[in-house]
């Protein structure tokens, strides 16, 4: 029987228990630190924060903060207060989101906007952005919100630059790029700068951090855009759900760029007016695979991987830097 750790393409993946055993007491620690500040004195806002903190994921983003400060040195309050910070304006980023996308549900459960409704969640995203500047200024931790703060700014232009593009559908392989280090990787890179800074890195020890999370960030989200043509995942994502949505991932961008004149404006044309049809998204996502789309992905994918490795090398080696190598697999070769 198989469990989390499992050969695949001939690496041994370590267990999530393993990748966090070095960080457990920090984690700990943590709940009790993110738990404090989301308090409220309104019932109303109080039992919504309750409600977000019962139905938390795996805290990968305060794993790469607490690891990331490893490399440096011992995790301390500056530690705890960096990974409050991010989970904060994670937090703040997943409700609006919810609103944005009008849905209805967060990893099987109840979003906010269902729940309380649209107004009542956009106020709550703003209370927790609020509380995230709060913690950092109350506590003079500049540096950290500078961080974070210039994370927040490119997540919100990486979503406007994707709903510019899409409505014409003509988003280049560089313009995808830039979306997805906005809108994905630029969190990622600041879980890393952060617990580096929190832990007493020098400025271009801070930088290749910052650098190493942005490329695991882009990672990551080729590989969650993968998703979308595998007919069996388990992370709850249809088949073709991107497509339906006319986003346009890196496999569908190197497909149209494949094509004719002709025919690019033919599919675009499918996509744009025909891909919630059954036989339309079928015939789409055939020519995806036909064309190495797929392949190009990974394959573009695993550089980024490369490179980001690179960056650890120069390193110590420890339990952190192990355990982050190992939650870097974990996160691309996660099946939900």
């Amino acid at each position: 029987m198989k469990t989390e750790t499992q050969h695949q393409q001939g690496q041994l993946f370590m267990t999530f228990e393993e990748i966090k055993q070095p960080i457990n007491q920090e984690l700990e620690t943590f709940e009790a630190t993110f738990k404090a500040s989301m308090k409220s004195a309104i019932p109303l806002l109080d039992l919504i924060t309750r409600y977000i903190i019962k139905r938390k994921g795996k805290q990968m983003r305060p794993m790469f903060v607490f690891l990331s400060a490893g490399l440096f040195g011992p995790s301390n309050e500056h530690t705890q207060r960096a990974a409050a910070l991010i989970e904060l304006l994670h937090t703040a980023t997943l409700v609006h989101d919810d609103v944005v996308d009008d849905s209805n549900l967060r990893r099987g459960f109840f979003s906010i906007n269902a729940l309380w409704k649209n107004k009542a969640a956009v106020l709550v995203g703003d209370f927790l952005l609020s509380k995230g500047m709060l913690l950092a200024l109350e506590n003079k931790e500049y540096q950290l919100l500078e961080i974070v703060s210039h994370a927040t700014k490119q997540m919100s232009e990486g979503e406007l630059l994707q709903i510019e593009k899409a409505r014409r559908l003509d988003i280049t392989e560089e313009i995808y790029f830039d979306v997805i280090r906005m809108k994905t990787a630029s969190l990622i890179a600041s879980c890393c700068a952060a617990g580096a800074v929190s832990a007493g890195a020098d400025q271009v020890q801070t930088l290749k951090m910052q650098r190493f999370g942005e490329l695991v960030g882009i990672a990551f989200q080729i590989r969650d855009d993968l998703f979308d043509y595998e007919k069996s995942n388990n992370i709850g994502k249809p088949t073709g759900a991107d497509i339906k949505e006319k986003k346009m991932t890196l496999p569908l961008i190197f497909t149209l760029n494949q094509m004719s004149l002709l025919e690019r404006k033919k599919t675009i044309l499918e996509i744009k007016f025909n891909s919630n049809h059954k036989a339309s998204l079928e015939n789409i996502l055939t020519k995806v695979n036909q064309s190495g789309g797929i392949a190009y992905a990974q394959q573009k994918m695993q550089e980024k991987l490369d490179e980001a490795r690179l960056l650890l090398a120069d390193f110590e080696d420890s339990t952190y830097k192990t355990a982050l190598i190992g939650l870097v697999d974990y996160t691309i070769n996660r099946t939900k």
